[in-house]
């Protein structure tokens, strides 16, 4: 494949990102689970170009960014605000971050369990595991115009995870067993309907 000599291809860790990544210490295995972005306020540094699209891919400035570690510390550093908008925080500043839909994927179900003590979890395309209770509720959202839904797990925060094709199936069949009066399933010690 040639390239085009007058438009170099974008550095693996853009300068631009260079400080995100020294200011959360580095793609190391700690900065694998979530900083305590809730618990930072830095001032707002306008967007810089990342972007996640609807598989899941993380761009910057329309180039993906193929290195997992990189990707596990960014997502590490990822936070939804009240107005509805998704950033990357560090202690010193707050960038924004585009989504397509859900910052995560929902790719693998596993469950434990039956009846009442049945229990229902989730691994994120970054490998998060997510139980669905209290903390973490599953919701259903209608899509327009076709009228199916889309499933949702809240992670942490106010970030979700959407449930891909196969694993939502894999819940639809889960949720049609037994003789319950509606569709649904215990996990957490709750009974989820399956709908909006």
């Amino acid at each position: 494949m040639t390239q085009n000599p007058s438009k170099p291809p974008p550095p693996e860790i853009p300068n631009a990102l260079d400080a995100i990544v020294r200011a959360v210490g580095g793609a190391t295995e700690r900065n694998r689970q979530a900083a305590p972005v809730h618990l930072w306020n830095p001032p707002y540094c306008g967007d810089i170009g990342l972007e996640i699209k609807a598989d899941g891919i993380w761009m910057y400035r329309g180039s993906p960014i193929t290195r997992r570690p990189l990707v596990e510390l960014f997502a590490s550093v990822l936070r939804k605000d009240e107005d509805g908008k998704t950033y990357l925080v560090t202690p010193a500043e707050k960038v924004d971050v585009k989504v397509a839909d859900a910052p995560f994927l929902a790719v693998e179900m596993q469950v434990e369990g039956e009846g009442l003590a049945r229990n229902v979890s989730f691994r994120t395309n970054l490998d998060t595991w997510v139980l669905v209770d209290t903390l973490h509720p599953i919701r259903f959202v209608v899509q327009e115009p076709a009228g199916g839904l889309k499933p949702y797990v809240l992670v942490r925060g106010r970030l979700e995870a959407l449930l891909v094709r196969a694993v939502y199936l894999d819940l639809v069949a889960l949720a049609m067993e037994g003789d319950a009066p509606s569709a649904g399933f215990w996990s957490g010690g709750i009974w989820w309907p399956l709908g909006a």
